[in-house]
């Protein structure tokens, strides 16, 4: 069985929610990352918008100068379905970096 691993970048995320991935298929995030670039704590927000709903995935998170956020660790996971996007914000000016990891498709 062979998958199709996919990552989605951006640098300098700020105010404004910004997508950063969205599905095509029932896709599997196995990692979000979200780095502060700044050199003051930052509070950022992650969510997923199914296409009526936007649902949180953590709101307010605080990151300190310099340090990381790791939304998806061991074996959890987050499902897309097609037409969902996942979209972040900080609450600083280009102050955020992310990292997506996504299983996009599993074929036989």
């Amino acid at each position: 069985m062979a998958q199709n691993f996919r990552r989605y970048t951006l640098n300098g995320v700020g105010t404004g929610a910004t997508s950063i991935a969205a599905a095509d298929s029932f896709d599997t995030i196995i990692g979000i990352r979200l780095v502060n670039t700044t050199a003051n704590m930052i509070l950022v927000d992650a969510y997923i918008n199914d296409g009526s709903n936007d649902i949180s995935l953590i709101v307010n998170a605080p990151i300190p100068a310099g340090s990381s956020l790791e939304l998806i660790d061991g074996a959890s996971k987050v499902i897309l379905a097609s037409g969902d996007q996942l979209f972040i914000k900080s609450d600083t000016a280009t102050s955020l970096d992310a990292w997506i990891s996504v299983v996009d498709d599993i074929s036989t």
